[in-house]
């Protein structure tokens, strides 16, 4: 593998189902996914594998591997006012992705300035993706498994790698949570992503001047040794714990 900077990763990610859709109507209905992961989805899928208040994470690029194939099933979701419906989703199937990503600090959490200590954290990210992540890995909805494992980005061969450009048109980018932005209120973003040679390399979330007022929204206050462990301690306790099993 390419050595990479200390807050980058690379990794493959698969599964035999995705459904990434816009979440702002993801309320009852039928459901028809994306062609591509949205920005959010992987962010979601960066979380699983590791994830503390004092970094955010940033999908770079991402190269879809396999061809974008559908498959319609009839599903039963449940309604708000209780009970089942009957639905008919259209999921992306059989998929596999390879993507880039780093971490940033989150300076609008400057109580946790002391926690930023780059190597200690990328050191448990690494050993997180070896494991294939801390929590479950899913694609878009809990319903669609995944799994994860560290990889080369642009290696192997992928099935767009001689296609010169293809638009996706206008999509669900991500989330500005008050957690990250420092603004007591949650908006969405959108924008038009391209995949040229297979790889789609992605927007900046400040970069994105398609937004949409959703709701006021606070942020969670956090306090190293209050209710967040130091890395410095998680660090030594999984070295613990690898020396003892």
């Amino acid at each position: 593998m390419h050595a990479l900077p200390k807050n980058t990763i690379s990794f493959t990610l698969r599964g035999r189902y995705a459904l990434f859709t816009d979440p702002i109507t993801k309320i009852g209905g039928e459901k028809c996914s994306y062609h591509v992961p949205t920005y959010e989805a992987i962010k979601g899928v960066l979380k699983s594998i590791y994830w503390k208040p004092t970094l955010i994470w940033h999908v770079d690029k991402i190269r879809v591997i396999k061809p974008i194939r559908t498959q319609t099933k009839g599903v039963k979701p449940l309604l708000w006012s209780g009970g089942n419906s009957l639905a008919i989703y259209t999921f992306l199937h059989e998929v596999e992705y390879q993507v880039q990503a780093h971490f940033e600090w989150n300076t609008h959490r400057p109580e946790l300035t002391a926690d930023r200590i780059e190597g200690k954290h990328f050191n448990i990210i690494t050993r997180s993706l070896n494991k294939g992540g801390r929590q479950d890995i899913f694609l878009g909805t809990r319903d669609c498994q995944a799994y994860v494992e560290p990889c080369d980005f642009g290696s192997g061969q992928g099935f767009y790698d001689d296609i010169d450009e293809m638009g996706f048109g206008l999509m669900f980018h991500g989330f500005d949570y008050p957690d990250e932005s420092g603004v007591d209120e949650l908006h969405a973003r959108f924008w038009y992503p391209t995949m040229r040679h297979g790889v789609i390399e992605c927007l900046r979330p400040e970069a994105c001047d398609i937004t949409r007022f959703v709701r006021p929204m606070t942020g969670k206050v956090f306090g190293v040794d209050d209710n967040l462990q130091s890395v410095g301690s998680e660090e030594a306790f999984l070295l613990a714990q690898e020396a003892s099993s």
